[in-house]
């Protein structure tokens, strides 16, 4: 037992320093050995530890979610949209104790969690709820890595937080799951907590954030700073941004600061919340029937709204897939009026309940296009969308894989149109003016439809078509011809290989030819860091298609040379994974990443174990705050512009 409790113990020790700390100090084989150990001595004894980490593996699917009871209620927050609502409540904090203090936190957009420990022992995870009961997640619980199983303080303990997906973690589910992708991280992170299947859980990788103590049976904190404080000692996952404001205008520069760095983190957030610290001025202020009076959320532009359905057509997509486009009534998103709203596929929209003529949540998220939550009422008009048997565009019928559905006629004309756009686009073969209602036009009135057939236009195959003069149709000759040096990632992406975005054909250039990649393994592809199962088999089967192959020859024979970007060996950022945080006054960061590069480095958006170097300018935050809690080499905008040549900056 003795040797259980040190492996135990030891094996939390580095998952903590991994998954928490983001700061390994062994390597995974070390860690995988001492894991082996633990579970053959684990089957041997038939003993297995309560803060075991082989609890953490994804068991069977269970039958239904039980009901439980919270100790505590876990209220949610009245919201504030205006500085004027946040003013108004400063004030009453101020009217109750003048000297209260408040703190700033993020408001995370996930799926709120309690979890509740006793004496020691992690024992049970809930959903919220409706604040009074939730769903016991326990199960799926266990495959998240962010919280210990074992903790020294020994009472009753319900602790707050939300589970979230990060965003390239999401990016990189769907670039493994093409046919089933999550359309964002609030839904994917609920869909992964809210699964029957542990397992499903533990493939999308989600992580819990905590913020809170809900309960305690002794000992109560007298303040969030302290109750966040002990959190982060008992190794529970925190986010290291807590301000403490004494003033409106300290918590208001708390809130710009939020809003400006959100939008480069990894985590998908939606406003700030604001707490009164003291636990003695939130007695004193109680609660109403649905918030405490002492907490408020600070939201950025509004981003949901109710809409009414008013008909749902179904769009064909450049692989065939069938997607549902509602048309809804106007509504104000994030500064712009909202006619339309998209639903992922047929199994998307059934399980939304979406039906015309029936009140749904819109939501738009970070200046995407706005999406179809769910129903929220339905009418005695409401009518049920009808799955399609046949494809509306083309006639053609149509195929249902899992949840999708697809068009069967690779011929189809939107699917073509569709097709030549994403060729045709900025971060592909980038053929300037070469618009979607262009193509449609070449597409009806030219038969243009393969990538190839771009190439074999001329300045007669433009006359008579409205609106085409000289100079239009000079400029687009001179954009097409100009595409035919297209650097090789951007034509891997621009062909349209199902599944694979610009990372991993980023990756797959590395190879130095289309006929290098056309040669690879499964084995081979499936060793990349940013291609699985699912994408392997779409390259090997688009390689395989004798229409797709003899369109790389037609291609070729036409002059398309795509080439391969020479990596920087030398320069100043040589073999430097570099991440820039806060304004810098002699560039754009745009600039600056593009300048990096030119010397040989890697730009990466977010920090990480991978991350070598930090540029760090005016009003650096979170990011700055885990490079220096990584060790990771910082440098200030004046030595950023000695190493690229620029020492002393621009006059």
């Amino acid at each position: 037992m003795d040797r259980m409790r040190y492996l135990v113990d030891t094996l939390n020790k580095w998952a903590y320093e991994y998954y928490v700390q983001d700061a390994p100090s062994v390597s995974d084989r070390e860690y995988d050995a001492l894991y082996d150990e633990l579970r053959a001595l684990e089957r041997e004894t038939g003993v297995r530890l309560s803060d075991s980490p082989t609890r953490r593996v994804g068991g069977e699917p269970i039958k239904a979610f039980a009901r439980h009871t919270h100790i505590a209620p876990l209220f949610s927050l009245d919201k504030a949209v205006t500085e004027d609502e946040l003013a108004a409540f400063v004030t009453r904090v101020h009217k109750v104790e003048p000297s209260a203090l408040f703190t700033v936190e993020y408001k995370f957009d996930g799926l709120t969690m309690c979890l509740t420990y006793e004496d020691g022992r992690f024992v049970r995870a809930t959903t919220r709820g409706n604040g009074t009961e939730g769903e016991d997640v326990t199960a799926q619980a266990l495959t998240v890595r962010s919280f210990p199983l074992a903790i020294p303080y020994r009472g009753t303990l319900e602790v707050r937080g939300e589970a979230i997906i990060r965003l390239p973690v999401l990016e990189q589910y769907n670039r493994e799951h093409p046919d089933e992708p999550l359309k964002n991280a609030r839904n994917a992170a609920a869909g992964a907590i809210r699964n029957l299947d542990p397992k499903v859980t533990a493939s999308r990788r989600p992580e819990i954030i905590f913020y809170d103590i809900n309960y305690m049976s002794d000992e109560p904190v007298a303040s969030q700073q302290e109750a966040v404080a002990r959190l982060r000692a008992w190794g529970f996952q925190t986010f290291p941004f807590l301000k403490v404001c004494a003033t409106f205008d300290e918590v208001m520069a708390a809130v710009d600061e939020i809003e400006v760095e959100r939008k480069t983190l990894d985590v998908l957030t939606d406003g700030a919340v604001i707490k009164t610290d003291s636990e003695d001025v939130r007695r004193r202020m109680g609660y109403t029937d649905k918030f405490p009076r002492w907490a408020i959320a600070y939201k950025f532009e509004a981003e949901e709204a109710e809409a009414t359905v008013e008909k749902v057509i179904w769009q064909v997509g450049r692989t065939g897939k069938l997607t549902p486009l509602a048309f809804i009534t106007p509504v104000e998103l994030a500064g712009a009026t909202v006619r339309r709203a998209t639903l992922n596929n047929f199994g998307d929209l059934t399980r939304k309940d979406v039906k015309v003529g029936s009140r749904v949540l819109v939501r738009r998220s970070n200046e995407v296009i706005p999406e179809i939550l769910g129903a929220v009422a339905h009418t005695q008009g409401s009518v049920p969308v009808l799955k399609p048997a046949v494809c509306p565009a083309c006639g053609a019928p149509v195929a249902e894989v899992g949840a999708n559905l697809f068009c069967t006629n690779r011929h189809c004309p939107p699917r073509i149109v569709q097709k030549l756009t994403h060729y045709c686009s900025k971060n592909a073969a980038d053929v300037e003016g070469m618009s979607e209602a262009t193509l449609t036009l070449l597409h009806e009135k030219r038969g243009v439809s393969d990538f190839s057939d771009l190439y074999t236009l001329t300045r007669e195959s433009f006359a008579g078509l409205e609106g085409f003069k000289e100079k239009k149709i000079t400029n687009l000759l001179s954009a097409i011809d100009a595409s035919r040096r297209i650097p090789l990632e951007r034509f891997l992406y621009a062909i349209g290989i199902e599944g694979i975005g610009r990372v991993a054909a980023r990756d797959l250039a590395a190879f130095g030819s289309v006929e290098a990649v056309a040669a690879l393994t499964f084995e081979q592809l499936i060793a990349l860091e940013n291609i699985g199962d699912v994408t392997a088999n779409s390259i090997l089967s688009y390689f395989a298609d004798e229409e797709n192959r003899a369109e790389l020859a037609r291609l070729r024979a036409l002059g398309v040379q795509p080439v391969v970007r020479q990596k920087v060996t030398g320069g100043a950022f040589a073999g430097e994974n570099v991440v820039l945080t806060g304004g810098l006054a002699s560039m754009s960061r745009p600039e600056a990443q593009k300048r990096i590069e030119a010397l040989g480095g890697t730009a990466l958006s977010s920090v990480s174990r991978k991350t070598t170097l930090v540029v760090a300018g005016t009003d650096a935050g979170s990011k700055l705050e885990k490079a220096r809690a990584l060790g990771i080499r910082i440098i200030g905008e004046e030595e950023f512009l000695a190493m690229l040549g620029e020492k002393g900056g621009r006059e």
